[in-house]
């Protein structure tokens, strides 16, 4: 069995601490920089990636790096190096007292750890640790992570209303809809990975999104199944598409990765796709990324241009149901 400590008598993860710490406070990682990931503190150092993640958990709780979509952990920006951390000891943050403790501080706060980290670095204990309470005083409000992870995202959805005096026609009014969506979904990556077409989420505050979808349809002569159908194609045109804004940012905090690093490190089984032979057309769509008139070098994917372009072509092919009814 490996030993739990170093010669030193102390942890292995608590040494990496010390050690990332102490770069932080030498200047030598800067808020903003990229701390390394776990995998690459497991590879480069030998320990196990529970070892890492605990590492960068503490140092998260000391409030020295921070989580951010689609960058990784990094030194949080707050962070002064002439200030002393916190000890390992004492990782919580400042107490609040328990008679302050409400249950909208506690949603809000798993928002914030969603947000940062992902729904799955979600938990009861987390969210009680962050607020500086008791581990089992959340619970006195919520029964279960599954109950407050409903009450997240009700409150989540509820952050964008519509307007009283609607645009005029459906079809600005779906576009201001999808965009409200889009804009919650690109706030809060995590709320895509929620419900499904098949088993949606019961929240009012979702609900209420779909009211002022199905309104804009209403009135069009269109009948109940057809109306629905068409609220469901824009509603998965929206999620189908956030879900891999939680997907990128969990991908980069856990290889360390950008997108870019990690198309580049797959190049060579790219290119022996391409070079086979036994696919012409995706050889010669990839080939012209590198070779068009442009200047473009590779496919860039921005997904705020395909919901956009995904959804202005929907609602073209739609237009003549909606309005030929």
């Amino acid at each position: 069995m490996t030993n739990p400590t170093d010669a030193s008598g102390q942890p292995p993860y608590l040494r990496i601490v010390a050690e990332i710490r102490q770069r932080i406070i030498d200047g030598e990682l800067a808020p903003g920089d990229r701390v390394p990931s776990t995998r690459q503190i497991a590879r480069e150092r030998g320990v196990a990636l529970a070892t890492a993640t605990k590492a960068l958990t503490t140092l998260r709780l000391e409030g020295l790096v921070e989580t951010r979509p689609r960058t990784g952990t990094v030194v949080a920006g707050t962070f002064a190096p002439a200030t002393p951390p916190r000890k390992p000891t004492t990782p919580a943050p400042v107490p609040a007292p328990e008679q302050e403790l409400t249950l909208d501080r506690i949603v809000r706060t798993a928002i914030a750890i969603a947000d940062a980290e992902g729904l799955p670095a979600l938990s009861m204990r987390g969210v009680a640790a962050r607020l500086g309470v008791a581990t089992m005083s959340p619970y006195r409000y919520v029964p279960s992570k599954d109950d407050l992870v409903l009450l997240m995202a009700d409150a989540a959805f509820g952050e964008e209303t519509y307007p009283a005096d609607a645009p005029e026609g459906w079809r600005p009014r779906i576009e201001l809809g999808a965009r409200t969506l889009w804009t919650l979904y690109r706030r809060h990556p995590w709320l895509a990975q929620l419900g499904s077409l098949t088993r949606p989420l019961m929240v009012p505050n979702l609900i209420a999104h779909g009211e002022w979808m199905l309104s804009a349809l209403d009135g069009h002569g269109l009948d109940p199944t057809t109306l629905f159908d068409i609220h469901l194609l824009i509603y998965g045109h929206v999620q189908g598409l956030a879900v891999h804004l939680e997907w990128e940012a969990h991908a980069e905090a856990s290889t360390g990765q950008s997108e870019d690093q990690w198309m580049d490190s797959r190049a060579p089984a790219l290119r022996e796709l391409v070079e086979s032979g036994r696919f012409p057309t995706f050889a010669k769509v990839v080939g012209s990324f590198s070779e068009g008139p442009d200047g473009t070098d590779g496919y860039d994917l921005r997904l705020d241009d395909l919901f956009a372009s995904g959804l202005s072509a929907l609602l073209d092919g739609l237009a003549p149901l909606v309005e030929g009814s």
